[in-house]
């Protein structure tokens, strides 16, 4: 996995692991909390036992895709599958007829599958509730439940949360733990600064466009309240023609995995999105968090503004203000205002742009057969080459945007790896 050493956080948990007790892990996204505790899954494992054996659940179906990459990384031999919503669940019912030795995925599917048969629970030995406080507050609760009703003999349980305030339910059978406390709540970001932005008039819009325009290049995660406010951005910005992408979670799961994917890979400037972008979510080297609703809580602001500034980066957080606004009393001390120059810049242009290839890991193509397919058939340069993404039944490619008309006209009708495709724009 190219790590040298384990951070003090996946010691602490390993060390903690060898007691016959179960495990609170408090801790923030991208503090490798997922390795942290697949490790010590990964002892528990018996190659002998052809049954789920550990089972992850995760309140998002990005962390459950997330957390199967890490485990994939790890190389461990160990057959893996995840379940989510969004997408027929044959294929999973197929892929579950020879059981993985870990099974993740989110509450709804995983109960629909135990409650049909379509693997069993009585060699489950271990079981993760990654991102606990988000599954309750998403509603998972009665599906939670349900699942550990359902396995008969469980021997470890490993709790994840970023926050200590959520009272652990009955239901979950954990009983004296040994509680890990990395969370950040008494550790403010060093290189967060945080400003509000107050608007003449109650148009947010145009605020949100002119403070946009006015970042210019660096990437922007923009939080909205509710789906409707998010959808509704987006459609203003792009009518603006400035390039962003949406997310939220009714969203199909394709659209959810193209959106995350163009921001990413630097096809688009901001992303707007309501709370399910705050944590779980693998979106590297964020600048900028913009708050166009203010969070309804105090937590809900530290979790947003945690996108930014990791890692001992610096980053900016603004919370917009409409005239008639006022800033939340939790907010404390009083961000510094952030005056916008009068003249409004041009919209900022994205360096990279998103080819779609319709095929991926299950038709055997790889990342290499694409980055190759590229080379040859697109005529691409290494420095034109941006992420390529190989998803299950599809790829994003990104191309240097002054690049990707000729090189579409190049390989549109061009088979990569012998297989006929959809090559396009990823619009």
């Amino acid at each position: 996995m190219g790590i040298d050493l384990l951070n003090a956080m996946q010691l602490a948990t390993l060390e903690a692991n060898e007691k016959e007790r179960d495990i609170i892990l408090l801790s923030p996204t991208g503090s490798g909390k997922t390795l942290a505790y697949l490790l010590p899954v990964l002892m528990s494992l018996n190659p002998d036992i052809q049954k789920v054996q550990a089972l992850v659940l995760a309140p998002s179906r990005e962390l459950a895709q997330q957390i199967e990459q890490v485990w994939r990384s790890m190389g461990t031999g160990f057959k893996v599958n995840t379940c989510f919503g969004g997408r027929p669940s044959n294929g999973e019912k197929r892929d579950l007829a020879v059981p993985p030795a870990l099974l993740i995925g989110t509450p709804g599917r995983l109960q629909d599958h135990i409650e049909r048969n379509n693997f069993e629970t009585d060699a489950i030995k271990v079981l993760v509730l990654d991102e606990f406080d988000k599954s309750l507050e998403m509603g998972f609760t009665v599906q939670m439940e349900t699942i550990i009703s359902l396995i008969p003999s469980l021997d470890k349980r490993f709790l994840t949360s970023a926050t200590d305030a959520v009272e652990i339910p009955e239901f979950t059978g954990i009983k004296n733990p040994i509680k890990l406390d990395y969370s950040e709540k008494d550790n403010v970001l060093k290189g967060l600064k945080i400003f509000t932005v107050k608007g003449e008039n109650n148009d947010k819009m145009d605020l949100l466009y002119k403070l946009l325009c006015y970042l210019g290049k660096d990437s922007s995660l923009i939080f909205c309240n509710q789906r409707d406010t998010v959808e509704k951005v987006n459609a203003y910005l792009s009518d603006r023609r400035l390039a962003n992408e949406f997310f939220h979670g009714k969203l199909e799961q394709p659209e959810r995995e193209r959106a995350l994917s163009k921001f990413r890979n630097g096809s688009c400037i901001a992303f707007i999105s309501t709370d399910l972008a705050s944590r779980g979510l693998d979106i590297p080297e964020i600048r900028n968090i913009i708050h166009f609703d203010a969070p309804v809580r105090a937590d809900e602001f530290v979790h947003r503004n945690g996108r930014t500034a990791r890692m001992e980066a610096e980053g900016s957080a603004f919370v917009l203000l409409g005239a008639n606004e006022n800033l939340p009393t939790f907010i404390t001390p009083v961000p510094a205002s952030f005056p916008l120059p009068i003249l409004t810049s041009a919209a900022p242009k994205p360096e990279w742009s998103t080819i779609y290839i319709g095929k991926g890991k299950k038709d055997k193509l790889s990342k290499m057969d694409v980055v190759g397919f590229m080379f040859k058939k697109g005529l691409v340069a290494k420095e034109e080459l941006g992420m390529v993404e190989v998803k299950d039944y599809f790829s994003y490619v990104a191309v240097k945007a002054n690049r990707v008309k000729d090189v579409l006209a190049l390989i549109q009708n061009e088979k990569i790896k012998n297989m006929k495709t959809k090559i396009d724009w990823a619009e």
